[in-house]
Parts: structure tokens; C-alpha cells; sequence
């Protein structure tokens, strides 16, 4: 499929996109198929930002950086460049090249006027074993952003809902040679992992930035060896975490949180842990961020809807202008050639004031309109 991946010769042979086609190859207004994978939107000034990891043929390590796409209408993107470059020729940096980037999002900080960016960040050469977040800062949506610092979350901070018993109780990884059992599943729920991590800071990988109505801003996180979901609030200007956070569905191996609101009740969207290789998707309900959240099914039906549609979570966009109008955001990984990875965008559609997902070949954002 390389060679779909390189830009047309002719700019009247380029493809003008009026609609979305879930799985396809996606180009981008040079012709060249989009390399943003993992991504996320900014909507600033009547224009849509999309930054996602640049993938290369052989591997999913961060080469490039970050990349950033623009768009008027949603379907036709037009490349703005890296906006995180990685650092060649310093293997001190946190975020020199090799090392991992994912899942990157932007929000803006009005207070600030700055445009603040989060990603998944692991050391080159260290696996997944540092689970750190990145922020890294402009003054222009498209940057160059600066990176500006890596960490584990909240050190030195317990959850808002962990009790005073669960703080205390001496039971660590130590005591248990095996995990999966029911006896260290209980003591993951009791916050076994968050004992562990209290001084360090709460690992953080899969993630992503939620912006609410009232400016308040959260990162959302897959933690404690990928079995529980934490949410942490951010301070003001977006630059770090005030030691605020919760646990949701401790235990219960999410990943790829992707959240939405709407009339008042925030939804989220995961995925269980299966490496690279796609599962059903679960849905997680609350009427206020803190929790409590609530469980659900999976919101996809029909044909391969256990498996997300061959795809996984990443981000879940309002569409600007349209009312209650949502797009998920997905991905289809293909570690084997990670440049060739595509994109599932789908609407959501409600049933019963839940959220629905259906597998659509092509589809326009009239059918938020209808």
C-alpha cells in the first residue's frame, strides 16, 4: 500500500473529500494520506486543528513528532507541519528521537492565551516502563510547541475516592507472586498499585484532555499498570495537575478514554487491553466527573462490533454549529506498517439518550441534521 501513501503528480488528479469513508485511505489537500494517528481536535477561531503521532513504515517510535492538520469543513485536511518536533542529536532529552509519543491532544488556555499540549510520553530504549506525561506549549495552534517537562501525575496525592482504610492498609505488590488471582484483583481494586506509586506519581499512558464548560480542564489516563482509569484536574493554566484526581472502574483494564458531554452527563468511551490488536469497546456514564461512573455495554452494534470495528478509541470530537452533534474518533493500528494505519470516524447516534455506535461506508454531517 506504499504507494498510495505518496503525493499525487498532478494537483487536478487530488482528491476534494465531500464525505467521511471510515477505513479508507484519507489524504490530505497534497494528496498524501494523513499521518496523525492517535489524535485528537482543537476547534480556535472557526478552524479545526488535528494533531496526531507520524508513524513511519517500520516503527511506532516517534521519528518526526507530532504533526498538525488543519480543516474548514472536516473532511479536507491540510498539512501544517510537525508541531512537536522530536530532539535529534541528544539522548538526554525526554523526547528525543526513538523515544514514544502518543496520543497527543491541545486545548487552548484562555487565561494564558497559550496553546498547551498533552501526550503519552516513554524514554527511548525503556519499553513502557516510565508511563510519564508530556506538555509542551505555543503561542500559535500549528505550532512549534516547546516542550516544557515530563512526570507522573499527582505525587504525594490520594484519590478523592479512596478511603482512609485503603490508604492504609500495608498489603503491597510484594505479597502477591502472581497476578490475575482473585486475591490480587481485590487488592488492585483496594488501590494496590496506588500505594505503590503514592511518592512517584501515578504512572500515566493512554490518555487524553477534556476541556468542561466551565473552563475547567481534566487529564484522563490510563494508570496503575493499565488496569485503572484515573481523572485529574488541572491547574489554570493547564500546565500542571493540583493533586485532584479519582479512580474509575478500578481493576477493570481500560485504555483509549475518549469523553463527551452532553445535557449535562458525561460519557466515555474505552477499549479493554489487548496490545495492538482491537476488542469490544466499553461505555462509562456519570452526571459529574468525579464519579460515580457507571458501566455499560458495549455501545456498538451490528458487524464487528466486538471489535470496534477493527479500530480503537481515541478522541470524541463536537461538531462545531450542529447540536448534540459527536464524532468518534478511532484508529485501525497496523504495527507491521504503522504509516498505513487508517482512521474510523463514525457519528454517534442515541437511543434512548445513550450513545450508539454503527458501522457507516460513508457518511456526511447531515446526519446530525436529520
Amino acid at each position: 500500500m506504499i504507494f498510495e501513501l505518496k503525493s499525487l503528480n498532478k494537483s487536478s488528479d487530488i482528491k476534494k473529500h465531500k464525505a467521511f469513508e471510515p477505513g479508507k485511505i484519507w489524504t490530505d489537500t497534497d494528496g498524501v494520506h494523513i499521518n496523525a494517528h492517535g489524535g485528537g481536535i482543537l476547534y480556535h477561531n472557526s478552524k479545526y486543528y488535528w494533531f496526531g503521532e507520524n508513524k513511519g513504515e517500520k516503527s511506532n517510535n516517534a521519528l518526526v513528532g507530532v504533526m498538525c492538520y488543519s480543516s474548514d469543513d472536516l473532511y479536507n485536511w491540510t498539512n501544517e507541519g510537525v508541531a512537536l518536533s522530536v530532539i535529534e542529536n541528544d539522548e538526554n532529552s525526554p523526547i528525543t528521537k526513538g523515544c514514544i509519543i502518543e496520543r497527543p491532544k491541545v486545548v487552548y488556555n484562555e487565561k494564558t492565551k497559550q496553546f498547551v499540549m498533552f501526550f503519552h510520553l516513554e524514554l527511548k530504549g525503556k519499553g513502557y516502563e516510565k508511563a510519564h506525561v508530556g506538555i509542551a506549549t505555543s503561542d500559535k495552534p500549528t505550532g512549534p510547541f516547546k516542550f516544557i517537562k515530563s512526570y507522573r501525575p499527582n505525587a504525594g496525592y490520594y484519590p478523592v475516592n479512596m478511603s482512609d482504610k485503603q490508604k492504609n492498609k500495608k498489603v503491597s505488590p510484594d505479597h502477591f507472586p502472581k497476578w490475575w488471582t482473585d486475591e490480587w484483583t481485590a487488592a488492585v481494586k483496594d488501590g494496590l498499585f496506588v500505594r505503590r506509586d503514592f511518592q512517584g506519581g501515578q504512572m500515566s499512558r493512554d490518555m487524553t484532555v477534556y476541556e468542561d464548560d466551565d473552563g475547567k480542564a481534566y487529564h484522563i489516563y490510563s494508570s496503575e499498570e493499565n488496569l485503572t482509569l484515573q481523572i485529574a484536574e488541572l491547574s489554570d493554566d493547564y500546565l500542571s495537575h493540583t493533586g485532584k484526581y479519582t479512580r474509575v472502574e478500578p481493576a477493570g483494564h481500560n485504555e483509549a478514554p475518549a469523553i463527551f458531554k452532553k445535557n449535562g452527563r458525561y460519557f466515555m468511551i474505552t477499549s479493554g487491553c489487548t496490545g495492538w490488536a482491537p476488542n469490544a469497546a466499553r461505555l462509562l456514564v456519570a452526571d459529574n466527573i468525579w464519579g460515580p461512573w457507571k458501566l455499560y455495554p458495549n455501545p456498538c452494534v451490528g458487524k464487528d462490533s466486538e471489535l470496534t470495528f477493527h479500530s480503537q478509541s481515541t478522541y470524541i470530537l463536537p461538531v462545531e454549529g450542529k447540536k448534540d452533534a459527536f464524532i468518534f474518533m478511532a484508529d485501525r493500528w497496523t504495527p507491521k506498517n504503522p504509516i498505513d494505519g487508517r482512521y474510523v470516524w463514525l457519528p454517534i447516534q442515541f437511543e434512548n439518550n445513550m450513545p450508539v455506535l454503527k458501522w457507516l461506508d460513508n457518511w456526511t454531517l447531515d446526519i446530525f441534521d436529520k
